[in-house]
């Protein structure tokens, strides 16, 4: 298994990414189990919101680059986080990069400590931010987005609050979302489908717009041959040779 089994504490559910050997990166397995989890909480009446975690140092680190998931199939799962018609709280410890910032975009609230940090690193192994700006474009601020998607700096916690992409930033993650967990606890369940229905609409449409397309051209990036030359001097842990 990739995913820990679920914990339920007074109904918000808890999923944890534990994959540790390959830094909970997003394999083809990976994406099934969490989107059949996610089904399930939104089927079960006694679930409020659900919370998305990790263990180890790494959130997320991308596409699985020895078995990446298929496109299609990882856009369906960050659309379903942001249909699901109860709150996804992201709960950040560690990095994230790459395809690891979609899956955090697409959560509804989150809160990173100051261990996390984050980096759109697709143009250094001659990929884009294709499919992850479905849900990244229309929640960040669009100057840093030309920044990250084009240099794939890294940057912190506090940063990540700047620009949008999480919500809380503090030393105590868990003390940070007592308040957010408080306030969902006390919302009727039609109270917060219906609230999170408003502030989805414009990434819902993105996904309807776009996803196509963009489904399409990650698949072309992959299959390119620098996509190729990125991806193995990158698990061969050496540059590759458009590095000046």
């Amino acid at each position: 298994m990739t995913l820990a089994p679920p914990a339920h504490d007074r109904g918000i559910t808890t999923l944890t990414l534990d994959s540790p050997a390959n830094r909970n990166a997003l394999s083809a397995r990976l994406v099934g189990e969490l989107t059949e989890s996610l089904a399930g909480c939104a089927a079960d009446d006694t679930v409020r919101a659900v919370v998305l975690t990790h263990t180890g140092n790494t959130f997320c680190a991308g596409a699985d680059l020895t078995a990446p998931p298929d496109p299609a199939a990882f856009v369906a799962l960050m659309r379903a986080i942001v249909a699901l018609p109860k709150p996804v709280v992201a709960r950040v410890t560690g990095h994230v990069r790459a395809g690891g910032l979609g899956l955090l975009g697409a959560c509804d609230i989150s809160a990173a400590g100051p261990d996390a940090t984050f980096a759109l690193t697709e143009s250094r192994l001659g990929l884009a931010p294709a499919v992850i700006s479905l849900p990244l474009l229309p929640r960040i601020d669009p100057r840093a987005a030309v920044r990250y998607y084009l240099t794939g700096e890294r940057f912190d916690a506090g940063e990540a609050a700047r620009i949008g992409l999480v919500s809380l930033a503090g030393e105590d993650v868990d003390k940070a979302l007592v308040p957010v967990l408080d306030g969902l606890r006390r919302a009727s369940p039609q109270g917060l489908a219906a609230s999170k229905e408003l502030v989805t609409v414009t990434v819902l449409q993105s996904f309807d717009s776009h996803a196509e397309d963009l489904i399409a051209r990650s698949a072309s990036l992959f299959a390119s041959d620098d996509a190729r030359e990125g991806m193995t001097a990158f698990l061969e842990r050496r540059d590759p040779p458009w590095v000046l």
